[in-house]
């Protein structure tokens, strides 16, 4: 027996036997991430795993947390919520996959003013799904119904992940010369940044999401709840193909080109970008042209088409595109590295 339904607690607005059914419905999604070293099963205290560190000479462990933002809000628009979760692991493990950690197990926090069982169920699809995407495994969490802090038909959502490197094979920016090469790996559209401004200029009624734009191809809501790409799986085979010519990566998020590819600089460089290198996918020149965004804005809040920059030796950069090509990525030389105070110069 679960255990009795607290007809007290139901009036102040948890359901108890919510809870219960949502467990029963996403214990098959859980479980279908789990690998080698995942121990127990899902309802304990605690998430239980062991790592093989095994040819490691000093192991490493290397963390996350991060979230989805505002772009939850069109998923309460459209009702539609198994790709937020999705988002949520993406952003926590392409941050540690900058360092070369291979991610090892995910946890997730969902808070909600009302349990809907059905959409709990959604939402952890999307966790389960980004989480084989990564290779890790979805080994605990926590779902809190919070009648008064969210309305019935909201929720938030935010994501923790460990991940595990061998120290001498850590990227923290130190490799990174003056000389290397930049490549750029093309994102899925918006990823998971820059919605309030998106949602500011392009609307968030479900009249304009429901909205059918052929440069698009899709309706406006399609394309912005479109998920994150995870680049782990890629990255990982890259590193042990040519993890020597790799120096540094960086994920780009909020504050686009101008703030996330210094984070693998070192003070004396400088990025040089060549932004007709890059495709630019139309979602962002339709957010240009609706909201009159200045150019460098657009650059300094989106991805504008690139979701991970490496920096490379330049001897490697065909090799290195044609591999990430190879696993189902496009791939751009984008710039190069050079002297100079640390920051980023883009070159029209």
């Amino acid at each position: 027996m679960k255990g009795s339904q607290s007809e007290s607690y139901k009036k102040a607005g948890v359901d108890v036997t919510a809870g219960y059914e949502s467990i029963d419905r996403i214990r098959p999604l859980v479980e279908s991430t789990y690998t080698k070293g995942v121990l127990g099963s899902l309802g304990g205290f605690g998430g239980l795993f062991a790592p093989d560190f095994s040819g490691m000479e000093r192991p490493v462990l290397i963390s996350g947390a991060d979230g989805v933002g505002t772009k939850l809000r069109l998923a309460f628009t459209l009702d539609k919520h198994d790709t937020v979760g999705i988002d949520c692991v993406a952003m926590c493990v392409n941050d540690i996959i900058c360092a070369g950690a291979k991610p090892l197990f995910f946890l997730d926090y969902l808070a909600m003013g009302k349990n809907i069982p059905a959409r709990t169920e959604a939402i952890v699809k999307g966790f389960a799904e980004g989480c084989r995407q990564a290779g890790c495994a979805l080994i605990g969490g926590e779902t809190a119904e919070m009648p008064g802090s969210y309305p019935d038909g909201e929720y938030d959502l935010a994501g923790f992940t460990v991940g595990m490197v061998d120290e001498k094979d850590i990227l923290d920016g130190s490799k990174v010369q003056a000389g290397d090469a930049l490549i750029g790996i093309a994102s899925g559209g918006l990823h998971s940044n820059g919605y309030s401004l998106v949602r500011q200029v392009l609307g968030e009624d479900r009249e304009a999401l429901e909205t059918y734009h052929p440069s698009l191809g899709c309706t406006l809501g399609e394309e912005l709840l479109k998920p994150t790409r995870i680049y782990v799986k890629a990255i990982l085979e890259l590193l042990k193909a040519h993890g020597t010519a790799i120096h540094g990566i960086s994920n780009i998020t909020g504050g686009g080109l101008y703030e996330n590819v210094p984070r693998m600089l070192s003070d004396n460089l400088r990025a040089s970008i060549h932004p007709e290198d890059m495709p630019v996918p139309p979602i962002f020149s339709l957010i240009e042209e609706k909201g009159a965004v200045p150019l460098r804005d657009m650059y300094n809040t989106f991805n504008m088409g690139i979701g991970m920059v490496l920096a490379v030796d330049s001897k490697y950069v065909n090799q290195i595109c044609y591999a990430l090509e190879g696993v189902g990525e496009k791939a751009y030389r984008i710039g190069s590295v050079e002297q100079g105070e640390k920051g980023v110069d883009l070159l029209w």
